[in-house]
């Protein structure tokens, strides 16, 4: 009971912890005691919406997969998220293209990479999981696979989005931003910053102790035309593993393809790892291979183990992410970092 009256305690309190969060800061869900229950933790502050949204599912007894693909829903269809959905930032040549993946506890997995015109890619990624031989689509393939399965086309450049685009095109200088995703979003101080470059990772435990995950995101701002990251790459943005556990990153993806960031905290949570320790070992391997280049970026991951057990690390303070159970549906945590 105190474990759990501290959790309940750090969930209260984790947002205002993040503006004093550094290397200090709480960042893990206390460990040792078997799941008694559903749990859905998603990345970033816009996590919390989208964890209550997955909750509604696992209430009902419903599907962890079922509920990572509804929670993600959420800041896919949010007109202030410009890091995920209908109104993220468009490439460099103004095309708002979009990348998602989901993946289910026996290793059924589904992607979709550079999709233009489809508001919820997430849905896609799991009609690819469900009703085709292959694990990934992309471009002008996965928009034909999305409307011959009915998915409505639509211009997904925000008249927002093409203002803040037009405004880039004046320098048209280019520089991902540590943590842009808690600034400038709407009123509110949350994420949604001009440089945003990040994505949602919702991973899931339900009743029936069943793992699942989704990751979606609309890329690097300002990006290369056809530029993908590492949410639809499996392993890289996501991984799940029902005997073990589950992972998902956030920040810079070409690091986090590297290093096929979650398929590692999955492999390091099964050579008996807690989350938080695989999260962080994953983020010191980046760190140690680019020395230089990681004091300037972001990466994060985030991960949960079969028990129900939740940790993150981060490259740098700053990030944070959601966590969803039956005692507090609200809950915000800053996670540690290595600077």
């Amino acid at each position: 009971m105190a474990d759990r009256r501290d959790f309940l305690k750090a969930s209260v309190l984790g947002a205002s912890a993040l503006a004093l969060a550094g290397k200090a800061g709480a960042s893990s869900i206390p460990a040792g005691k078997p799941v008694t229950g559903a749990r859905v933790v998603s990345t970033w502050d816009f996590g919390v919406a989208a964890n209550q949204a997955a909750w509604s599912v696992l209430t009902k007894g419903g599907h962890a997969l079922d509920a990572v693909e509804t929670g993600v829903m959420v800041p896919e269809a949010d007109l202030k998220n410009h890091s995920v959905g209908r109104a993220g930032y468009p490439d460099r040549d103004g095309h708002v293209s979009l990348d998602a993946s989901i993946m289910d506890a026996d290793g059924s997995c589904g992607a979709v990479a550079a999709l233009e015109h489809i508001a919820h890619p997430i849905q896609v990624a799991r009609r690819v999981m469900e009703r085709t031989p292959h694990v990934l689509l992309v471009g002008d393939g996965a928009l034909q696979f999305a409307l011959e399965q009915g998915f409505k086309k639509e211009e997904l450049l925000t008249p927002e989005s093409e203002q803040a685009w037009r405004e880039w095109l004046k320098t048209a200088h280019y520089q991902p931003s540590v943590n842009s995703e808690v600034r400038s979003y709407g009123k509110t101080g949350m994420p949604g910053g001009s440089g945003n470059h990040d994505t949602i990772g919702m991973l899931a435990i339900d009743a029936q102790g069943r793992l699942a995950g989704a990751c979606t995101t609309s890329g690097m701002a300002w990006k290369m035309r056809g530029r993908v990251g590492d949410s639809p790459i499996i392993g890289a943005g996501l991984y799940v593993d029902g005997d073990v556990g589950a992972a998902t990153s956030t920040g810079v993806g070409e690091e986090v393809i590297r290093n096929v960031g979650s398929f590692l905290v999955v492999e390091l949570m099964r050579q008996g790892r807690s989350p938080q320790d695989a999260c962080r070992e994953a983020v010191m391997r980046i760190v140690k291979r680019r020395p230089n280049a990681s004091k300037d970026l972001q990466v994060g991951f985030l991960a949960m183990n079969r028990q129900g057990d939740v940790g993150a690390w981060a490259i740098q303070p700053g990030f944070s992410y959601a966590v969803c159970d039956a005692q507090h549906q609200d809950g915000l945590l800053p996670a540690k970092s290595v600077f």
